[in-house]
């Protein structure tokens, strides 16, 4: 979607690139729409290991949800429960992308910014990003998945906290209660990400997708069967990446793991 959202691939990394500046990156259903396709697409590519999700040259990630189209899209019950399953659709097809993903954060990352965030496997901020999660300054409700990913972050008491008031928060607290792993100096959010991706992109693939398996299903409602998670060491453990693994250790190489 030219203008809004893109996806540009450069192996090992593909990045999808909120492009709406007009509005600080604010997501209108347009845009909420249009992104699984964009990361089934980078899925589906086998030049990218790792998506850089980011807003580009704007110099915000994204600002929420775009309130001049509230009018339209929350008109009534089913425009309402339409648009809300249009939003949750796509912060679900985001976080079980089977490709891991970065959130790249600069400026404001408030509203769905954070859904979006949070949806992501990893959070690189700017020192000087802001981030608040403001349905209550609206009178909405946070929804279910997005407060799930929420809790899993930061905790009951911040999420709490965070919800309850609305508050917008500096990078420094986002680090200290969890909702990013990492800050960087202005400006240099998406470097920083690429960085982390090409250190993502040099291990083995099929190490990290099960693993981000296993952390999504360790940290649902249904959790993890015992006997699965255990099979899946075994199938690891007599997999070609691990024998790829450790002879590359022993022989002091670089390893070339198979999967990709």
């Amino acid at each position: 979607m030219p203008g809004q959202l893109r996806l540009e691939i450069a192996a090992p990394v593909a990045e999808i690139i909120i492009d709406a500046p007009a509005r600080r990156n604010a997501f209108n259903i347009e845009m909420w729409a249009a992104l699984p396709g964009l990361i089934a697409e980078a899925e589906a590519s086998p030049e990218a290991r790792v998506i850089i999700l980011h807003g580009g040259e704007t110099g915000h990630f994204a600002a929420g949800a775009d309130i001049s189209e509230f009018e339209t899209i929350y008109a009534d019950r089913e425009s309402a429960a339409k648009s809300r399953d249009t939003i949750s659709d796509a912060l679900d097809r985001l976080a079980t992308c089977r490709k891991p993903v970065i959130a790249a954060i600069e400026g404001a990352c408030v509203g769905g910014g954070v859904s979006l965030a949070l949806a992501c496997d990893i959070q690189i901020a700017a020192e000087d990003a802001r981030f608040g999660v403001t349905p209550a300054k609206l009178g909405l409700v946070y929804p279910p998945g997005d407060t799930r990913r929420l809790l899993a972050a930061v905790g009951p008491a911040q999420a709490r906290d965070i919800l309850f008031t609305g508050a917008i928060f500096d990078a420094g607290r986002a680090l200290r209660i969890g909702l990013v792993a990492e800050l960087c100096a202005p400006g240099t959010a998406l470097q920083t990400a690429k960085e982390k991706a090409a250190r993502v992109a040099a291990v083995s693939q099929y190490s990290v997708r099960e693993m981000k398996e296993i952390i999504a299903a360790l940290g649902s409602p249904e959790g993890l069967d015992e006997t699965e998670g255990r099979e899946r060491f075994v199938q690891a453990a007599t997999g070609p990446d691990f024998r790829e693994g450790y002879l590359s250790f022993i022989q002091k190489r670089k390893p070339d793991f198979p999967t990709v």
